[in-house]
């Protein structure tokens, strides 16, 4: 059977609001083409433009009263608890720094008559990363091509028509009803340079230049326009940057736009185009006959309305799951910071949640398909905030709690500030954000094997268990638990009535830590040092608390088996050992799987998955569930109830995070590499009968390619990057095969099938009995 693979976004009407534009961006630069005919709109920003510079919060009433806080918590007397720390533990002042829109750039055209617009279509190549917006008036046909480059660090914007001389337009720079910016000046003949602060003590400079390269016609400034008469094409490009990266940002961008210019449009977009498809091209998911293909000839917002009427469209799955690869691509690569709550799109300058960094789960939840998609470079921008977090870290951990190592709570911003965000109970005082964000460095090493990698980043694992060493403290039954924590961001009810939020040893911690001190114990193991460390990391681990099972069956969120406040909450933090966490596995914890089961079916009940984050955090649950029944029924969900017309997530508001979670779930449906095997379509929906998918990869340096028939597999392809053991996990015999020769060595033994893999090698997995379709 052909299958057909989806990589177009389209539309045929202009955006009206900002949530219905195109989203380009190379990781630092970031457009929002809305497509006008009469007033384009390309809303800009640039990562590094964030209010204010960085501060010391840490509140210096912290560790006095640490003491106290821990023996009210002890003592059960949670009001008097949350009242003192909400005072001595928030930060001074509360709030972090926050993310702000660079401006817009807005071109208004003129035409030779004012007739209709006739044969508009607005798309977004999401290989080519190249969004195009296409119409004719007066029997004239008009192009525009947009994207961000990242070889040449611009913001590219290409106006053609098929008659000549019929391009005229004034282009202006604004930002924030041009409130927000110090000075706009002519810098040369072709461009406008805009100056400006991004605000508060210490706010970085911003420049932004925008240049026009005609052919015909005529270009000149005027004020603060630059406008256009007359010409037969016209290469904008528009470059940006902050101090926050360059000493003299005006010379970088003035001298950026002019090599951008003399290497000439067609120059820049042949790089671009093979920069964006050697990361866009490695993975093809088909979910659609090509006999069923019609549906990709439809307009993404009229496919949506159908989603959401409650009609299949696999194909739209399929381009959900591109689309988030898309969206983390131009978001998030290597020298830029890492993608925040909206990516780098954001249209506010003063946005929901700041649109920083929240490390409870949504930073996190950003880079989960990073790895899995092939997208590995696309990590290292969080990363280098991890390190970045490091010193901060360090002040927070002894200014707060005398402790050695370095500690993060529940958000950061640029500046890698630890310090607590917010005076709210249910987030703020929890100690888990660096500890969290550390297993993505251990992530990143288990998919690649890289041990100059491992070696780099292994004194950061170690320095972020060093904070839990001295700060746990230990239960009248040896335990060794967190004191003040919370359950990310969730209320528990008391007998009484009472309600409270601060805990000792809420569920989640256990979890991270298991995860952590596992992490730092291996690491260790792989580079072959710290011998005593790694026995005692492993000892710690043996005294967190385990799991427990409450009276409902479900996995408890805190050491007692307290009632919840919002039985519904979006928040599922018990269940990190089940995703992303790899602890509760359905064959080798089935209690705990059954538990995890039981708690998922309750949330969903009480109307838990309401903002499309969560949404996308249940699917993966469902997955790891090996339930994909459940975890379609959650993509559908989340497709009809929390996707905006450009395909944006919606929280409500837009946040970027569902768009990678959903990605990162339809992936953990076909493939799942976290129990030390290859499980292939372990969570395949009866919607999903046929499919192929190719380009993944896998723990232990595999990248595997899997094709399916009538809901069997057919075959899979594992390329081994190293020389190392492959176990797949088997429901049914399978022969393995190298260039078309079986491979003897495979043994078949509870489940798995396994071999030696040679690096450099493909192998061919296959069931003897499902024939080829």
């Amino acid at each position: 059977m052909t299958l057909h693979a989806e990589n177009r976004i389209w539309y045929r009407q202009p955006a009206s609001v900002w949530e219905e534009a195109l989203p380009v961006g190379n990781g630092k630069l970031g457009g929002m083409v809305f497509g006008d005919t009469q007033r384009e709109r390309i809303a800009l920003n640039e990562d590094s433009v964030w209010y204010g510079g960085p501060r010391d919060r840490n509140n210096p009433d912290a560790l006095p009263h640490l003491e106290q806080i821990r023996g009210l918590l002890k003592e059960g007397r949670l009001r008097e608890a949350h009242t003192l720390s909400a005072m001595a533990l928030s930060g001074v002042p509360e709030t972090q720094r926050h993310y702000m829109p660079l401006g817009d750039l807005q071109l208004q055209f003129r035409y030779g008559n004012e007739s209709e617009t006739k044969g508009y279509a607005r798309e977004l190549d999401l290989l080519s990363g190249i969004a195009t917006v296409t119409y004719s008036k007066g029997g004239t046909v008009y192009s525009r091509e947009t994207f961000a480059s990242f070889p040449d660090e611009a913001l590219v914007t290409r106006l053609t028509a098929d008659k000549p001389g019929s391009i005229s337009f004034t282009a202006r720079l604004l930002r924030g009803n041009n409130r927000y910016y110090d000075e706009l000046v002519k810098a040369d003949e072709c461009t406008i340079l805009m100056r400006g602060v991004s605000g508060g003590s210490g706010g970085s400079d911003f420049r932004t230049a925008l240049r026009a390269v005609a052919d015909g016609g005529s270009v000149k400034i005027i004020g603060e326009h630059l406008v256009v008469e007359g010409a037969d094409s016209v290469t904008l490009l528009l470059t940006a940057a902050t101090s926050f990266r360059y000493t003299d940002p005006e010379a970088y961008v003035f001298s950026t736009g002019a090599k951008a210019a003399q290497a000439g449009y067609e120059t820049l977009k042949t790089r671009h185009v093979r920069d964006f498809a050697a990361l866009s091209e490695r993975v093809k998911l088909c979910l659609t006959a090509a006999d069923d293909a019609a549906l990709a000839n439809e307009p993404t917002d009229e496919r949506l309305k159908r989603v959401q009427a409650g009609k299949p469209d696999n194909g739209m799955t399929a381009l959900y799951y591109q689309y988030g690869r898309y969206l983390l691509i131009s978001s998030s690569r290597p020298g830029s910071l890492p993608a925040n709550l909206q990516g780098i799109w954001n249209e506010q300058m003063l946005p929901p949640w700041d649109s920083k960094y929240t490390i409870n789960i949504n930073a996190q939840m950003n880079y989960w398909p990073a790895e899995s998609g092939n997208l590995a470079e696309c990590h290292e921008p969080l990363f280098e905030l991890i390190e970045r977090m490091r010193e901060p870290g360090r002040v927070t951990a002894r200014a707060m709690y005398n402790c050695g190592g370095f500690v993060a709570h529940h958000n950061t911003d640029i500046w890698g500030d630890t310090a607590p965000q917010d005076i709210y109970l249910p987030a703020s005082y929890w100690t888990m954000g660096a500890a969290w964000l550390c297993l993505h460095l251990w992530e990143h090493y288990e998919y690649g094997l890289d041990l100059a990698f491992l070696e780099r980043v292994y004194p950061t694992l170690k320095e972020s268990a060093q904070f839990f060493m001295d700060f746990l403290t230990e239960t009248e039954e040896g335990l060794l638990v967190a004191n003040p924590s919370v359950s990310p961001e969730n209320t528990y009810l008391l007998p009484n009535g009472e309600s409270g939020t601060l805990c000792i040893g809420a569920t989640m911690d256990s979890q991270i830590l298991y995860e952590l001190f596992t992490a730092c114990a291996e690491a260790a193991e792989a580079l072959g040092k710290d011998l005593s460390e790694q026995q005692q990391w492993r000892q710690l681990r043996a005294r967190l608390p385990e799991p427990a099972i409450g009276r409902h069956g479900q996995i408890q969120e805190w050491m007692e088996d307290y009632e919840e406040a919002e039985p519904g909450h979006r928040h599922i933090s018990h269940l990190f050992a089940l995703h992303p966490g790899k602890r509760f596995t359905v064959r080798g914890t089935p209690e705990w799987a059954a538990a995890s089961r039981v708690t998922l079916d309750r949330r969903l009940e009480s109307g838990g998955g309401h903002t499309g984050w969560s949404r996308a955090w249940i699917i993966n649950f469902w997955a790891r569930l090996e339930d994909g029944e459940k975890a379609y029924e959650n993509i559908q969900a989340l497709l009809s109830h929390s996707t905006l017309p450009n395909l944006f997530d919606n929280h409500p508001p837009f946040q970027i995070d569902g768009n990678f979670g959903g990605a990162a779930g339809i992936v953990e449906m076909l493939l799942q590499c976290h129990t030390g095997s290859i499980n292939l379509l372990p969570a395949l929906p009866a919607a999903w009968a046929d499919g192929e998918i190719t380009g993944l990869r896998a723990r232990g340096g595999f990248e595997v390619d899997i094709r399916w028939s009538q809901g069997k597999l057919v075959e899979a392809r594992i390329r081994s990057n190293a020389a190392a053991a492959c176990a797949v996990q088997a429901s049914v015999p399978l022969v393995v095969t190298e260039n078309g020769v079986k491979v003897d060595d495979v043994e078949n033994r509870d489940g798995l099938v396994s071999w030696t893999a040679a690096a450099g090698s493909e192998y061919v997995v296959a069931s003897p009995f499902i024939a080829d379709v």
